[in-house]
């Protein structure tokens, strides 16, 4: 890996003379970057979901997903414009088919396997 940079003359001339920094990475460690961005290295596209969350319908990896951005059934269900039952039975069954115990393991689940990435 090789790096450019210069030191500007003086600090009024900082932002206007940069010199860009250049990285040179290998195939893997491009492959290793794409893939922690959820990416494919060919950018044909996001990456297969796990094989856990595949087992999920359109629907519950919806509300996975809205599960764990914090939102509450009620909140679910103005979004998807479904009532709070309906809501409640797809985390139930979210929860069911993936094995876990409560919300909270299904908000560490979608993080832990890149269904929601940080922003």
């Amino acid at each position: 890996m090789t790096f450019a940079a210069a030191t500007p003359a003086s600090v009024e001339d900082r932002w206007g003379q940069r010199t860009p920094l250049t990285l040179h990475l290998d195939h893997l460690a491009i492959e290793g970057l794409m893939s922690a961005l959820g990416r494919r290295p060919d950018g044909s596209g996001p990456r297969a979901l796990p094989d856990e969350l595949k087992r999920l319908t359109d629907r519950e990896l919806t509300v996975l997903r809205a599960m764990a951005t914090g939102a509450t059934n009620a909140e679910i269900a103005a979004e998807l414009y479904l009532s709070v039952a309906t809501v409640k039975t797809h985390v139930a069954r979210v929860l069911a088919k993936l094995g876990l115990r409560d919300r909270v393991q299904a908000v560490v689940f979608a993080y832990e396997s890149r269904l929601v990435i940080p922003s």
